[in-house]
């Protein structure tokens, strides 16, 4: 999901909603409180309020919370994360193919069988070669800046630059129209998962090269681009090609979506509470701390929906450049940081919590620990200045924060400001526009001393997409890159091979949170907050269950498509 996410190591751009996070990816949980009351009925249109576009259209470019659910209303793959209203919505079921894979006694080849009656949006029918082209894509230099999983753990060879450079990729095999074989470079007992990730889909074979897909898509979900005006409209309309039977998770209740870009989140929070003609139908990203105290009438209570926090938002330090390339300097932040200031300038405590780990305490695998404890979460000056004194800098030293354009990560950073102040800090901020940031973050070229941003789970059952892609050396890629401290430390590296090759997904999540301590040792990162959301939806929608990393969208609808 914000940052986001990435095993091999990728940041696929901006926010979509109001709030999201990165990268990352999907995750589930259900909410504290259940979803819109009422049934959704078919028809009408469901309007989605945000502030920022969307970072691509195009899956294998993209990858964010907010995106990632928009990816669902276009795209199918062979498997996909439950819906968020299925008894365990963080499950991986099947979606073009008939059943989850089929492995090999030596966990090395995955095997799926495609459905019947599955096509594009103009059409044509999707066979193994264009699922086969279609995750090729991941692996073009330019276009493949997405999820990482699939180059992570297909055996691809070492010289493979996607089906336009290269042609097809000979580890995925297709020998009849609906039979696909993978084969990996070790085994991977949670595949399944990674075919759910958005960039795991079919196209045309051919098409999408180059920009092709940077204003107009192919879709093989149950919806097609209509329209797209950048930064203000994107409509869907029914893809008439889609064949419901065939699919057991969208349900596709409306005729239309409109998102509407470009809002200010203070303007988006009065439309909601509002809720005037068609923002009876709207749904946004989660409300603002300042709009709380806004929302305790009884109806503006019973519309309101709280969603935990699946996503950690932090501050990463490139240990590449000064001063962050000496541990010392890095562990001085986090004995720092004034992690409560940073909590009241996320909305206070009923928006989010103080993080001190990576792993937040939703997904599988979170050790609970602080290793740079102080009273009241305000920081601890003193152990900061003796760091900095044994490291030469105890008159001060000062860096570079890229923050978003985004009113709350703004207040995160002045808190940061604030809190490192103290132990002579000068923090300037470098504030680039929510569109392109994670894009411009993940791009170590372009990449300044730290940056304020959030890393959400690609599956919340398991820990494994949130350690790697963060710290595993090997992820550091020139574009796309989510190891954004670019920590190469071989001790990290070697035991993160030797957890992703455990089959016992329990005994690799414990793990996963042993090695969450030892990192934080090194302090590549300063966790800052576990975010959670409460959200409002229109007094006419239906079957939204909110989620703070990746709402599913193909449940919502209408309790009565004539409003509005």
């Amino acid at each position: 999901m914000t940052t986001t996410r990435r095993l091999a190591g990728i940041l696929a751009a901006g926010a979509a909603v109001s709030l999201a996070l990165t990268a990352c990816g999907a995750g589930g949980g259900s909410p504290q409180q259940s979803g819109a009351a009422g049934e959704p009925q078919t028809g009408g249109t469901v309007h989605m309020l945000q502030n920022a576009d969307f970072s691509y259209l195009d899956p294998a470019r993209g990858w964010d919370g907010g995106v990632n659910a928009f990816y669902r209303l276009l795209y199918r793959g062979l498997t996909m994360q439950a819906a968020g209203d299925s008894d365990d919505p963080n499950a991986i079921v099947p979606d073009l193919a008939t059943g989850l894979g089929e492995v090999s006694d030596d966990g090395l080849t995955w095997t799926y069988t495609l459905k019947d009656d599955i096509f594009f949006d103009d059409g044509a029918p999707i066979t193994s070669a264009e699922m086969e082209f279609g995750i090729s894509r991941a692996w073009d230099p330019q276009i493949g800046i997405g999820s990482p999983y699939l180059k992570s753990v297909i055996d691809a060879p070492e010289d493979y630059q996607g089906p336009y450079v290269s042609g097809d990729l000979p580890t995925i095999e297709t020998p009849d129209e609906k039979t696909i074989v993978f084969h990996l470079t070790a085994p991977f007992p949670e595949f399944d998962n990674v075919l759910a990730q958005p960039n795991a889909v079919p196209f045309p074979v051919g098409s999408g090269g180059g920009d092709e897909f940077i204003n107009d898509v192919i879709a093989s979900g149950p919806y097609t681009l209509d329209a797209y005006t950048p930064g203000s409209t994107i409509t869907l309309v029914r893809n008439e090609h889609w064949e419901p039977e065939t699919d057991e998770v969208r349900k596709a209740y409306p005729d239309q979506w409109q998102f509407d870009i470009g809002i200010d989140g203070a303007t988006i929070d009065e439309r909601m509470i509002a809720g005037q003609g068609a923002d009876q139908n709207a749904i946004a990203g989660k409300i603002a701390g300042a709009t709380l105290p806004r929302i305790q009438t009884p109806q503006l209570k019973d519309r309101a929906i709280t969603a935990p926090a699946y996503c950690t938002t932090y501050m990463s330090l490139n240990t590449t450049k000064p001063p962050f390339d000496d541990v010392r300097v890095r562990q001085a932040v986090n004995w720092a940081l004034d992690r409560a200031s940073i909590q009241n300038a996320s909305g206070g405590n009923q928006l989010a919590d103080v993080a001190t780990t990576i792993i937040p305490p939703a997904v599988s695998g979170h050790l609970d620990y602080d290793l740079y404890p102080s009273d009241g979460s305000t920081g601890d000056v003193d152990e900061a200045m003796a760091l900095l004194e044994e490291a030469g800098l105890g008159d001060g030293f000062e860096f570079t924060l890229d923050i978003r354009t985004n009113p709350v990560a703004q207040a995160q950073a002045e808190a940061v400001q604030q809190g490192l102040e103290r132990i002579g800090a000068n923090v300037k901020l470098n504030v680039i526009d929510t569109s392109i940031y994670y894009e411009t973050i993940a791009t170590p070229s372009q990449q300044n001393n730290a940056a304020i941003t959030g890393w959400c789970p690609d599956w919340a059952s398991s820990a494994s997409t949130f350690i790697p892609p963060l710290f595993d050396g090997a992820a550091i890629a020139e574009k796309g890159n989510q190891n954004l401290a670019q920590l190469d430390d071989p001790a990290v590296n070697e035991r993160i091979g030797e957890i992703r090759a455990m089959t016992d997904v329990d005994a690799a999540n414990e793990a996963w949170g042993e090695l969450d301590q030892q990192i934080m040792e090194l302090a590549p990162i300063a966790p800052m907050v576990f975010e959670n959301g409460i959200f409002l939806p229109g007094e006419n929608i239906a079957g939204y269950i909110p989620n703070t990393n990746m709402t599913d969208l193909t449940i919502v609808g209408l309790k009565d498509p004539s409003k509005g």
